[in-house]
């Protein structure tokens, strides 16, 4: 099974040259969820191939202007492409104001049902599951209402040693009992352990997504061992002061807590401006040797 991310956005509240604001897409066998949604997120996904008619969910963590404003326009070429299938769009309450408002304003009616569903400013919930992914929010800790989002593999069944069908004269039923974990009572009257007929699956593969925040200590409850953590990093060590002031994440803070959660892989994004890319990726190499640029157009197979 195919579960990647791709880039579409990198940068901090400022759009460059080379790099949009923050928004990116998990790929699920070629199944889109959209997190975040900053300026120019659908000309990145034309760019990048994505497909529109796919997306179904958009996840959405705060209400700045760095991590909505490629919605609006995204909303409206879908209604221009005649879009009939419904969206639904995981976000703060005030999203949904903001959105009617806009497009009440323009006296443009969408032509497709937007569902929007609220995140809970309480622990982590379950808000989203299908035969893919099970995606839960976590409240950050930021100037605004923002969470995170954790996406992880639906456990498969246990695979059956094929072997056995023919040696035992398994049924449909058993077979289907043994890989749900379940022993089963063969004609003879023996026990045939599900533990001995069947393979374990993979373990399911977890992908975390840290938008804006301090630096978030309980992550560990919840995300340790995690296959990918991606995390703001806007500010450099020697700014930890404004980093605290703005609610926001240092290189080296986003390195350290990785590392407390013994995350396998690290990619740090939402870069500020003000630094050359080389120097922040310097600094947080100093901590976790392995950490990953995030540059717009970059695919990571988790």
């Amino acid at each position: 099974m195919s579960f990647s991310i791709r880039i579409l956005g990198s940068s901090s509240a400022l759009p460059t040259v080379h790099r949009q604001t923050s928004s990116q897409v998990v790929m699920y066998n070629a199944t889109p969820y959209l997190i975040d949604c900053g300026e120019g997120a659908q000309i990145r996904m034309r760019e990048y191939s994505l497909s529109f008619g796919r997306l179904r969910n958009i996840f959405i963590s705060h209400i700045h202007g760095d991590h909505i404003f490629g919605l609006f326009g995204l909303l409206s070429t879908f209604s221009m492409l005649g879009r009939k299938t419904e969206l639904n769009i995981y976000c703060p309450e005030k999203l949904e104001q903001i959105c009617s408002n806009l497009f009440a304003s323009l006296d443009h009616d969408l032509g497709f049902k937007v569902n929007y569903n609220y995140l809970n400013p309480d622990g982590i919930n379950l808000i989203h599951s299908d035969k893919n992914l099970e995606v839960f929010s976590f409240p950050l800790v930021h100037t605004k209402p923002t969470w995170g989002f954790l996406f992880r593999e639906r456990e498969k069944e246990r695979n059956i040693r094929k072997e056995l069908i023919e040696d035992y004269n398994l049924s449909i039923a058993q077979i289907v009992n043994l890989k749900r974990g379940e022993d089963v009572v063969l004609d003879n009257g023996s026990v045939l352990k599900s533990d001995d007929a069947t393979i374990l699956p993979p373990v399911p593969k977890t992908y975390v997504y840290c938008s804006d925040t301090l630096p978030l200590k309980r992550l560990a409850d919840f995300a340790a061992n995690v296959d990918l953590l991606y995390h703001e990093a806007t500010f450099m060590d020697k700014d930890a002061e404004l980093a605290k002031l703005t609610c926001h994440t240092t290189t080296i803070q986003a390195t350290e807590l990785a590392k407390s959660i013994y995350a396998k892989r690290l990619v740090l994004g939402h870069f500020s401006t003000r630094y050359p890319t080389l120097e922040i990726m310097t600094e947080a190499r100093s901590v976790f040797p392995d950490a990953i640029e995030a540059r717009d157009g970059l695919e990571i197979e988790i």
